[in-house]
């Protein structure tokens, strides 16, 4: 094994992959989601219904994830802050049934700023925190290629700069924690060369809505959107907490999920990939998913959707819950 195929060295400290924030929701959604179902089968007004014990509450959201009756689940609405590669938010907004507001990409810069002034204080050049003219992105600019250099010629006496160097690129870019050294390093480089040449576009006076075109994906942006409990438990958690997602997406959607369970455990304790929600739907009272992850509650349908056999479908849903953890 050569030293491009080993894991990152210990004590890099990369920037998460992905943040998640939840910034705000509807308080009382429990109760909320329990009265609506119970209005359905009941001749008494909403306020009667309100007026239930958290024992009754849980019993009818309980009700609603075996039976598949998912409108009550409407009424409750959950608004996340997310900061994310270009990737991950093409992929999350696919899910149409919410809101988003993305930050447009002409004012990503400032997670490229982040990374240049870094950068400038590891190898103690003086760098503007806001460049305006066109001599301070032409700085940046060849900040930026002395790092890609530095990344292109690694070897083991320059370790500890590439590693700055990476910690650095974390800031703007989207980086797999996981990826062995000479992905991590080969990903590095492109961004950064990619960053030099955004830079010296708008040296040369190219405006930033054509000079963001040479920025790859990975790029970070923050998006805001707003989901209900419905459109999470039976459309987003399940397809993108599954093993079979895309690693980014995947653990946002982990990560989406713990902050649910943090205020409302009573609906999103049973949320969990689209093995989890099929056999919720089937099983006479549904299973939280740290049981299935924990083998205290078994899986009885013949496959999963992603068609994983039943002997099958608990090591797969181990895999999603291990890969969710950094």
């Amino acid at each position: 094994m050569t030293l491009l195929d080993t894991p990152l060295v210990s004590g890099l400290e990369l920037s998460p992959p992905v943040l998640v924030r939840l910034i705000s929701y509807t308080r009382d959604a429990p109760r909320l989601v329990a009265a609506a179902a119970r209005i359905t089968v009941s001749k008494k007004p909403v306020e009667k219904a309100w007026d239930m014990p958290s024992s009754e509450i849980e019993k009818w959201i309980r009700e609603l994830i075996r039976r598949g009756h998912g409108s009550p689940l409407e009424h409750a609405v959950y608004t996340f802050e997310v900061i994310c590669s270009r990737v991950c938010s093409h992929q999350l907004v696919r899910h149409r049934i919410a809101s988003y507001t993305q930050q447009s990409m002409r004012y990503t810069e400032g997670f490229l700023r982040q990374m240049v002034i870094e950068l400038c204080q590891f190898s103690d050049v003086e760098c503007p925190e806001k460049p305006r003219r066109r001599d301070d992105y032409a700085l940046y600019s060849s900040i930026l290629r002395w790092a890609a250099g530095l990344v292109d010629r690694h070897d083991e006496r320059n370790g500890v700069e590439t590693a700055k160097i990476l910690e650095a690129v974390s800031r703007a870019f989207v980086l797999n924690p996981k990826w062995n050294f000479g992905t991590m390093l080969s990903h590095a480089r492109i961004h950064l060369q990619a960053a030099a040449e955004y830079y010296k576009m708008l040296a040369e006076g190219l405006p930033r809505e054509d000079a963001r075109f040479v920025l790859p994906q990975a790029v970070r942006t923050r998006v805001v959107f707003t989901m209900n409990a419905r459109e999470l438990l039976e459309s987003f958690l399940p397809l993108r907490m599954c093993s079979h997602a895309q690693w980014e997406i995947r653990l946002l959607a982990w990560r989406v999920r713990e902050e649910l369970v943090r205020i409302h455990p009573e609906i999103f304790r049973y949320a969990g990939p689209r093995c989890v929600f099929q056999e919720n739907r089937v099983r006479q009272e549904p299973c939280r998913l740290e049981d299935y992850v924990l083998g205290q509650c078994g899986f009885t349908i013949e496959r999963c959707p992603e068609l994983v056999p039943r002997q099958g479908i608990a090591n797969c849903l181990g895999l999603a819950a291990q890969s969710s953890r950094w």
